[in-house]
């Protein structure tokens, strides 16, 4: 074995325990230790347009997940795998020895960029500190800004932050209700939850004869629908059984609770009955709360 075989070896051996060891400190500190799954992004964030930007040199640690080898790494890019050992070697051999490297090829998403081929390069630039990387760069429509180092669970709160600005700049309905109370912790929801007042809006149409402005149709619904779910919701003491979950988030689960129940049982069915059968349900058990209390310590 050549002078640059064993320092390659030798450069896996070290980025692989580094690599292992990170995943294992994860596990004990309940985060996550792979690579973020650009397709996992790419629902998440559902980018717009696709422009191809071309060949340029790239930040490296700009680079934060990968199309299809997110398992094999650990979020900084370290192999996690002893099966890429051999590969992973051949290209820190090669770039040991200055051998010009085809460039990598990556989806750009706001500052952040994912590999959709060349992955051992990534890794091994990463492990011996190389700044830049030359990529071949296909780049995504995004209104959520990514940045290196964020997790799934950062650019959820980002996507969901980013939905609920739309729904007040488009609606203005932070001037009609306390809005501030009503957040939700999944995508798609403050979408959702303008669905519920234009049902409402049709219902008082249909039952009462009368047309609702949009302004007016919020402050009914708040008053008639949200708000008697949401009393409910507090009375029974049930987002202590949801944990990690808002009185919104059990606003929508219940609603379509209700509706079930009362397509089984008939129209006599009241919110606070449909809570406190959604809870019994659906709920954690003091001991589960426990246990999941534990696990997030």
């Amino acid at each position: 074995m050549g002078v640059y075989d064993m320092k390659s070896v030798e450069e896996f051996r070290q980025a692989f325990t580094k690599g292992v060891l990170q995943s294992v400190l994860a596990r004990i500190q309940l985060e996550r230790a792979q690579l973020l799954s650009f397709y996992d992004i790419k629902e998440l964030v559902k980018p717009g347009d696709q422009t191809y930007r071309g060949i340029h040199p790239i930040p490296v640690d700009q680079i934060i997940g990968s199309e299809g080898r997110y398992n094999d790494f650990s979020n900084t890019f370290l192999p996690k795998k002893a099966m890429l050992k051999n590969r992973w070697s051949r290209v820190s051999k090669a770039h040991d020895l200055m051998i010009d490297l085809p460039p990598i090829s990556v989806y750009k998403l706001g500052n952040a960029y994912f590999v959709r081929d060349g992955n051992h390069r990534v890794s091994v630039a990463k492990a011996t500190g190389i700044a830049y990387i030359d990529a071949e760069i296909l780049e995504l429509d995004s209104h959520i800004e990514l940045k290196p180092g964020m997790t799934n669970r950062q650019i959820l709160r980002q996507v969901i932050q980013y939905e609920r600005q739309q729904v007040i700049d488009a609606t203005g309905i932070d001037t009609l209700i306390d809005f501030a109370q009503i957040r939700f912790t999944e995508p798609g929801r403050y979408h959702e939850l303008l669905h519920h007042i234009d049902i409402h809006r049709k219902f008082i149409r249909i039952t009462q004869k009368r047309e609702l402005s949009f302004n007016e149709a919020v402050i009914s619904w708040h008053k008639n629908v949200y708000q008697p779910i949401a009393e409910a919701v507090t009375e029974q003491k049930i987002p202590g059984r949801f944990p990690g979950r808002t009185t919104a988030d059990l606003y929508i689960w219940i609603v379509k609770h209700l509706n079930r129940l009362k397509g089984r049982y008939g129209f006599d069915v009241q919110p606070d009955e449909a809570s406190r059968d959604y809870a019994d349900k659906f709920g954690q058990s003091l001991f589960q709360r426990v246990v999941s209390w534990f696990q997030k310590r």
